[in-house]
Protein backbone atom coordinates (compact mmCIF):
# COMPACT_ATOMS: atom_id res chain seq x y z
CA UNK A 1 0.00 0.00 0.00
CA UNK A 2 1.52 3.41 -1.41
CA UNK A 3 2.29 5.58 1.97
CA UNK A 4 0.26 8.93 2.09
CA UNK A 5 1.77 12.11 1.79
CA UNK A 6 0.58 15.27 3.81
CA UNK A 7 -0.79 17.91 0.54
CA UNK A 8 1.33 21.24 0.31
CA UNK A 9 4.39 19.42 2.58
CA UNK A 10 7.47 21.99 1.54
CA UNK A 11 10.58 19.93 0.84
CA UNK A 12 14.28 21.76 1.33
CA UNK A 13 15.74 21.99 -2.39
CA UNK A 14 19.23 21.43 -1.76
CA UNK A 15 18.37 17.75 0.15
CA UNK A 16 14.37 17.48 0.07
CA UNK A 17 14.37 16.65 3.46
CA UNK A 18 11.01 17.76 4.84
CA UNK A 19 10.67 21.57 6.33
CA UNK A 20 9.32 22.33 9.44
CA UNK A 21 9.98 25.95 9.67
CA UNK A 22 11.91 28.67 7.47
CA UNK A 23 15.11 26.44 7.86
CA UNK A 24 16.40 22.75 6.94
CA UNK A 25 17.18 21.17 9.47
CA UNK A 26 19.20 18.30 8.19
CA UNK A 27 21.24 21.16 5.86
CA UNK A 28 20.35 24.38 7.45
CA UNK A 29 19.56 26.40 3.83
CA UNK A 30 16.81 28.94 4.15
CA UNK A 31 13.46 28.44 2.44
CA UNK A 32 13.51 31.32 1.20
CA UNK A 33 14.85 31.95 -2.79
CA UNK A 34 17.53 34.28 -3.36
CA UNK A 35 15.78 35.09 -6.82
CA UNK A 36 13.78 38.21 -5.56
CA UNK A 37 13.11 41.70 -6.39
CA UNK A 38 15.86 44.27 -5.42
CA UNK A 39 13.41 46.15 -3.22
CA UNK A 40 13.03 42.24 -0.88
CA UNK A 41 16.79 42.36 -1.12
CA UNK A 42 16.68 45.75 0.59
CA UNK A 43 14.25 44.94 3.37
CA UNK A 44 16.18 41.39 4.21
CA UNK A 45 19.63 43.81 4.53
CA UNK A 46 18.05 46.72 7.01
CA UNK A 47 15.99 43.80 9.03
CA UNK A 48 19.85 41.65 9.29
CA UNK A 49 21.12 45.03 10.25
CA UNK A 50 18.60 45.78 12.95
CA UNK A 51 18.67 42.37 13.93
CA UNK A 52 22.43 42.91 14.63
CA UNK A 53 22.57 46.38 16.14
CA UNK A 54 19.16 44.96 17.99
CA UNK A 55 22.19 42.36 19.85
CA UNK A 56 25.20 45.41 20.51
CA UNK A 57 22.12 46.84 22.45
CA UNK A 58 21.61 43.59 24.46
CA UNK A 59 25.00 43.28 24.72
CA UNK A 60 27.05 46.40 25.66
CA UNK A 61 25.23 47.89 28.48
CA UNK A 62 25.74 44.60 30.70
CA UNK A 63 29.09 44.31 29.11
CA UNK A 64 29.88 47.68 30.86
CA UNK A 65 27.57 47.75 34.37
CA UNK A 66 27.17 43.93 35.08
CA UNK A 67 30.11 42.19 35.93
CA UNK A 68 30.05 38.55 34.83
CA UNK A 69 26.70 38.27 33.42
CA UNK A 70 27.19 37.86 29.69
CA UNK A 71 29.49 35.49 30.99
CA UNK A 72 27.04 33.52 33.20
CA UNK A 73 24.60 33.71 30.45
CA UNK A 74 26.72 32.39 27.58
CA UNK A 75 27.23 29.78 29.85
CA UNK A 76 23.11 28.88 30.85
CA UNK A 77 22.80 28.72 26.95
CA UNK A 78 21.18 32.05 26.50
CA UNK A 79 23.71 32.72 23.64
CA UNK A 80 21.16 34.23 20.69
CA UNK A 81 20.55 37.95 21.78
CA UNK A 82 24.26 38.80 22.50
CA UNK A 83 27.11 39.06 20.56
CA UNK A 84 29.82 36.46 20.22
CA UNK A 85 32.21 36.49 22.61
CA UNK A 86 35.24 36.70 20.24
CA UNK A 87 33.59 39.13 17.60
CA UNK A 88 32.94 41.42 20.77
CA UNK A 89 36.15 41.37 21.75
CA UNK A 90 37.89 41.99 18.61
CA UNK A 91 35.48 44.94 17.25
CA UNK A 92 35.96 46.86 20.54
CA UNK A 93 39.79 46.12 20.77
CA UNK A 94 39.85 47.83 16.91
CA UNK A 95 37.99 50.77 18.12
CA UNK A 96 40.07 51.04 21.12
CA UNK A 97 43.14 51.15 19.40
CA UNK A 98 42.00 53.03 16.54
CA UNK A 99 40.45 55.75 18.76
CA UNK A 100 44.04 55.76 20.80
CA UNK A 101 45.31 56.29 17.52
CA UNK A 102 43.79 59.34 16.80
CA UNK A 103 44.56 60.43 20.65
CA UNK A 104 48.06 60.15 20.22
CA UNK A 105 48.37 61.65 16.85
CA UNK A 106 46.36 64.60 18.60
CA UNK A 107 48.54 64.58 21.55
CA UNK A 108 52.16 64.71 19.31
CA UNK A 109 51.16 67.27 16.96
CA UNK A 110 49.65 69.72 19.18
CA UNK A 111 46.38 70.15 19.41
CA UNK A 112 45.80 68.39 22.82
CA UNK A 113 48.67 68.61 26.00
CA UNK A 114 51.94 69.01 24.81
CA UNK A 115 54.41 66.44 25.67
CA UNK A 116 57.08 69.19 26.03
CA UNK A 117 57.59 72.81 26.29
CA UNK A 118 59.16 75.02 24.35
CA UNK A 119 62.43 76.45 25.92
CA UNK A 120 61.47 80.13 27.63
CA UNK A 121 63.13 82.73 25.17
CA UNK A 122 63.16 86.33 26.58
CA UNK A 123 61.50 89.15 24.07
CA UNK A 124 63.70 91.17 25.34
CA UNK A 125 66.86 89.25 24.22
CA UNK A 126 68.44 91.69 21.83
CA UNK A 127 66.89 94.66 23.00
CA UNK A 128 70.63 95.44 24.53
CA UNK A 129 71.81 95.15 21.09
CA UNK A 130 73.52 98.52 20.38
CA UNK A 131 75.00 97.18 16.74
CA UNK A 132 74.23 94.79 14.24
CA UNK A 133 77.10 92.83 15.25
CA UNK A 134 76.07 92.56 18.94
CA UNK A 135 72.71 91.39 17.40
CA UNK A 136 74.10 88.11 15.53
CA UNK A 137 77.22 87.64 18.18
CA UNK A 138 74.08 87.14 20.67
CA UNK A 139 72.22 84.77 18.45
CA UNK A 140 74.81 83.02 17.28
CA UNK A 141 75.50 81.82 21.24
CA UNK A 142 71.72 81.12 22.24
CA UNK A 143 71.83 79.17 19.03
CA UNK A 144 74.91 77.28 19.77
CA UNK A 145 73.19 76.74 23.04
CA UNK A 146 69.99 75.40 21.72
CA UNK A 147 71.98 73.15 19.31
CA UNK A 148 73.93 71.90 22.34
CA UNK A 149 70.15 70.80 24.21
CA UNK A 150 69.66 69.24 21.43
CA UNK A 151 72.59 66.62 21.52
CA UNK A 152 71.00 65.87 25.11
CA UNK A 153 67.29 65.70 24.55
CA UNK A 154 65.69 63.05 23.13
CA UNK A 155 63.88 63.33 19.79
CA UNK A 156 60.19 64.15 21.16
CA UNK A 157 61.54 67.58 22.29
CA UNK A 158 63.21 68.52 18.95
CA UNK A 159 59.81 70.37 18.10
CA UNK A 160 60.12 72.37 20.55
CA UNK A 161 63.50 73.39 20.49
CA UNK A 162 62.63 74.35 16.69
CA UNK A 163 59.89 76.65 17.80
CA UNK A 164 62.50 78.50 20.11
CA UNK A 165 64.74 78.63 17.31
CA UNK A 166 62.22 80.48 14.99
CA UNK A 167 61.64 82.56 17.66
CA UNK A 168 65.02 83.63 18.40
CA UNK A 169 65.42 84.07 14.74
CA UNK A 170 62.24 86.12 14.30
CA UNK A 171 63.45 88.91 17.74
CA UNK A 172 67.26 88.98 15.99
CA UNK A 173 65.54 89.89 12.69
CA UNK A 174 63.26 92.58 14.73
CA UNK A 175 66.02 93.91 16.30
CA UNK A 176 68.25 93.98 12.75
CA UNK A 177 65.51 96.08 11.34
CA UNK A 178 65.07 98.56 13.77
CA UNK A 179 68.92 98.91 13.92
CA UNK A 180 68.76 99.69 10.22
CA UNK A 181 70.29 96.16 9.29
CA UNK A 182 69.38 93.17 6.80
CA UNK A 183 67.56 90.10 8.45
CA UNK A 184 69.57 87.07 8.67
CA UNK A 185 68.59 85.07 5.64
CA UNK A 186 66.25 81.87 6.73
CA UNK A 187 68.62 79.12 8.32
CA UNK A 188 71.73 80.92 8.40
CA UNK A 189 74.09 81.20 10.97
CA UNK A 190 74.96 84.45 11.85
CA UNK A 191 78.55 85.68 11.20
CA UNK A 192 80.53 87.30 13.90
CA UNK A 193 84.02 88.07 14.96
CA UNK A 194 83.32 86.49 17.94
CA UNK A 195 84.86 82.75 18.21
CA UNK A 196 81.93 81.32 19.07
CA UNK A 197 81.15 77.95 17.99
CA UNK A 198 78.66 77.12 15.50
CA UNK A 199 76.48 73.78 15.77
CA UNK A 200 78.55 71.25 14.58
CA UNK A 201 77.49 69.94 10.81
CA UNK A 202 76.51 65.94 10.53
CA UNK A 203 78.41 63.82 8.88
CA UNK A 204 77.25 62.04 6.34
CA UNK A 205 74.02 59.77 5.84
CA UNK A 206 71.71 62.00 8.25
CA UNK A 207 70.80 65.85 7.99
CA UNK A 208 70.78 66.04 11.91
CA UNK A 209 72.88 66.41 14.53
CA UNK A 210 72.19 63.60 15.96
CA UNK A 211 73.43 59.87 14.39
CA UNK A 212 72.30 56.75 15.90
CA UNK A 213 75.55 54.85 16.01
CA UNK A 214 74.80 51.08 16.71
CA UNK A 215 76.71 47.98 16.19
CA UNK A 216 74.05 46.27 14.96
CA UNK A 217 73.93 48.85 11.86
CA UNK A 218 75.18 46.85 8.96
CA UNK A 219 76.16 43.67 10.62
CA UNK A 220 74.12 40.24 11.40
CA UNK A 221 72.86 38.74 14.38
CA UNK A 222 72.68 35.04 14.39
CA UNK A 223 71.44 32.10 16.87
CA UNK A 224 71.99 28.74 16.24
CA UNK A 225 68.95 27.41 17.61
CA UNK A 226 66.58 29.24 15.07
CA UNK A 227 65.89 28.24 11.73
CA UNK A 228 67.48 30.28 8.67
CA UNK A 229 64.25 32.44 8.10
CA UNK A 230 63.85 33.20 11.74
CA UNK A 231 67.49 34.67 11.80
CA UNK A 232 66.53 36.23 8.48
CA UNK A 233 63.47 38.17 9.68
CA UNK A 234 64.98 39.58 12.77
CA UNK A 235 67.86 40.84 11.11
CA UNK A 236 65.61 41.90 9.25
CA UNK A 237 63.36 44.04 12.03
CA UNK A 238 66.62 45.39 13.28
CA UNK A 239 67.88 47.25 10.28
CA UNK A 240 64.81 48.42 10.00
CA UNK A 241 64.32 49.85 13.45
CA UNK A 242 68.18 51.19 13.05
CA UNK A 243 67.34 53.11 10.34
CA UNK A 244 63.93 54.68 11.46
CA UNK A 245 65.70 55.87 14.68
CA UNK A 246 68.03 57.58 12.65
CA UNK A 247 65.37 59.36 10.74
CA UNK A 248 63.55 60.02 14.19
CA UNK A 249 67.07 61.62 15.43
CA UNK A 250 66.92 63.75 11.87
CA UNK A 251 67.05 67.61 12.09
CA UNK A 252 64.58 68.23 8.62
CA UNK A 253 61.34 68.26 10.98
CA UNK A 254 59.82 66.40 7.87
CA UNK A 255 61.69 63.36 7.82
CA UNK A 256 61.53 63.18 11.73
CA UNK A 257 57.53 63.72 11.53
CA UNK A 258 57.60 60.85 8.26
CA UNK A 259 59.49 58.47 10.78
CA UNK A 260 57.66 59.75 14.04
CA UNK A 261 54.38 58.69 12.09
CA UNK A 262 55.37 55.36 10.79
CA UNK A 263 57.00 54.21 14.46
CA UNK A 264 53.19 55.22 15.84
CA UNK A 265 51.40 53.46 13.07
CA UNK A 266 53.57 50.37 13.36
CA UNK A 267 53.08 49.84 17.04
CA UNK A 268 49.43 50.62 16.74
CA UNK A 269 49.17 48.09 14.14
CA UNK A 270 50.54 45.30 15.88
CA UNK A 271 48.69 46.05 19.03
CA UNK A 272 45.48 44.41 17.96
CA UNK A 273 47.50 41.17 17.27
CA UNK A 274 49.14 41.39 20.65
CA UNK A 275 46.00 41.64 22.29
CA UNK A 276 44.54 38.57 20.36
CA UNK A 277 47.60 36.55 21.71
CA UNK A 278 47.00 37.71 25.16
CA UNK A 279 43.41 36.22 25.50
CA UNK A 280 44.59 32.46 25.34
CA UNK A 281 47.28 33.00 28.46
CA UNK A 282 44.85 34.97 30.30
CA UNK A 283 42.73 31.88 30.21
CA UNK A 284 45.46 29.26 30.91
CA UNK A 285 46.23 31.17 34.29
CA UNK A 286 42.83 31.20 34.95
CA UNK A 287 42.95 27.57 34.68
CA UNK A 288 45.77 27.12 36.48
CA UNK A 289 44.38 29.29 39.41
CA UNK A 290 41.14 27.87 38.98
CA UNK A 291 42.01 24.21 38.45
CA UNK A 292 40.51 22.60 41.22
CA UNK A 293 36.92 23.90 40.53
CA UNK A 294 36.83 21.38 37.15
CA UNK A 295 35.92 23.93 34.62
CA UNK A 296 36.85 23.55 30.82
CA UNK A 297 39.65 25.55 29.17
CA UNK A 298 36.50 26.80 27.04
CA UNK A 299 35.10 28.12 29.74
CA UNK A 300 37.76 29.82 30.71
CA UNK A 301 38.66 31.39 27.37
CA UNK A 302 35.20 32.80 26.91
CA UNK A 303 35.60 34.56 30.34
CA UNK A 304 38.62 35.88 28.74
CA UNK A 305 37.08 36.97 26.05
CA UNK A 306 34.55 38.95 28.11
CA UNK A 307 37.04 40.34 30.87
CA UNK A 308 39.07 41.62 27.41
CA UNK A 309 35.97 42.96 25.66
CA UNK A 310 35.38 44.92 28.43
CA UNK A 311 38.89 46.22 29.03
CA UNK A 312 38.47 47.98 25.47
CA UNK A 313 34.85 49.01 25.95
CA UNK A 314 36.41 50.90 28.96
CA UNK A 315 39.84 52.64 26.97
CA UNK A 316 37.45 53.35 23.98
CA UNK A 317 34.97 55.11 26.80
CA UNK A 318 37.99 57.05 29.01
CA UNK A 319 39.95 57.72 25.24
CA UNK A 320 36.88 59.42 23.82
CA UNK A 321 36.02 61.39 27.41
CA UNK A 322 39.79 62.46 26.97
CA UNK A 323 39.49 64.00 23.48
CA UNK A 324 36.54 65.61 24.77
CA UNK A 325 37.85 67.37 27.51
CA UNK A 326 40.33 68.74 25.88
CA UNK A 327 38.15 70.23 23.10
CA UNK A 328 36.18 71.35 25.93
CA UNK A 329 39.21 72.74 27.61
CA UNK A 330 39.27 76.27 26.05
CA UNK A 331 35.51 76.71 25.80
CA UNK A 332 34.24 75.66 29.06
CA UNK A 333 36.64 74.37 31.55
CA UNK A 334 33.46 73.79 34.10
CA UNK A 335 32.66 71.10 31.78
CA UNK A 336 36.13 70.22 31.05
CA UNK A 337 37.02 69.05 34.80
CA UNK A 338 33.22 67.11 34.61
CA UNK A 339 34.55 65.06 32.03
CA UNK A 340 37.87 64.21 33.46
CA UNK A 341 35.79 63.04 36.54
CA UNK A 342 33.79 60.70 34.35
CA UNK A 343 37.12 59.78 32.63
CA UNK A 344 38.82 58.96 35.90
CA UNK A 345 35.44 56.92 37.21
CA UNK A 346 35.79 54.72 34.44
CA UNK A 347 39.63 54.07 35.03
CA UNK A 348 38.71 53.19 38.40
CA UNK A 349 35.32 50.71 37.24
CA UNK A 350 38.20 48.61 35.52
CA UNK A 351 40.00 47.18 38.11
CA UNK A 352 36.97 46.93 40.32
CA UNK A 353 34.26 45.13 37.61
CA UNK A 354 37.47 42.46 37.06
CA UNK A 355 36.87 41.55 40.59
CA UNK A 356 33.29 41.75 40.93
CA UNK A 357 33.53 39.57 37.85
CA UNK A 358 36.15 36.88 38.61
CA UNK A 359 34.13 36.69 42.03
CA UNK A 360 30.59 35.75 40.57
CA UNK A 361 31.66 33.65 37.83
CA UNK A 362 33.95 31.41 40.02
CA UNK A 363 31.54 31.57 42.91
CA UNK A 364 34.79 31.62 45.82
CA UNK A 365 34.64 33.43 49.07
CA UNK A 366 36.08 37.24 48.87
CA UNK A 367 39.73 36.65 50.55
CA UNK A 368 40.31 33.50 48.23
CA UNK A 369 39.03 36.08 45.37
CA UNK A 370 41.39 38.87 46.34
CA UNK A 371 44.10 36.24 46.81
CA UNK A 372 43.59 34.76 43.14
CA UNK A 373 42.97 37.98 41.97
CA UNK A 374 45.81 39.48 42.85
CA UNK A 375 48.08 36.46 41.67
CA UNK A 376 46.57 36.18 38.30
CA UNK A 377 47.13 40.00 37.81
CA UNK A 378 50.89 40.03 38.64
CA UNK A 379 51.18 37.20 36.31
CA UNK A 380 49.00 39.00 33.59
CA UNK A 381 50.70 42.34 33.89
CA UNK A 382 54.44 40.60 33.36
CA UNK A 383 52.99 38.93 30.67
CA UNK A 384 51.62 41.72 29.06
CA UNK A 385 54.68 43.86 29.39
CA UNK A 386 56.69 41.24 27.61
CA UNK A 387 54.00 40.97 24.72
CA UNK A 388 53.97 44.57 24.27
CA UNK A 389 57.42 45.08 24.10
CA UNK A 390 57.82 42.40 21.68
CA UNK A 391 55.08 44.47 19.63
CA UNK A 392 56.69 47.51 20.30
CA UNK A 393 60.16 46.10 18.47
CA UNK A 394 58.20 44.58 15.82
CA UNK A 395 56.02 47.79 15.21
CA UNK A 396 59.35 49.93 15.01
CA UNK A 397 60.17 47.88 12.45
CA UNK A 398 58.00 49.01 9.80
Amino acid sequence: MNELIEAGKLHCANCATPLEGEFCHHCGQSVHSVLKPVHHMLEDSMDMFLHVDGRIFHTVPPLLGKPGFLTLEYFSGRRQRYVAPFRLMFVLCLLAFFAMHLAVNRVIEGHGVNLVDAPHVNEDAFAGADTPQEVRAQLAEQLHGLAISRKVTPAVAYPALDASERQLRALADKRLVALGAVPLAPGAVPATGASVAAPAKPSAGGDGPIQVNSKLDGEKIEFAWLPAFANERMNTYIQRTVANLKELGNRDATVRQTARDRLITGVFSVLPQAMVVMIPLFALLLKLFYVFRRRLYMEHLIVALHSHAFLFLALLLATLLGMLSGWLLPHAAWASRGVNYLQTAVFLWMPAYLLVMQKRVYRQGWAMTLLKYWCVGWCYFWLLCVVLLVAGVMGASH
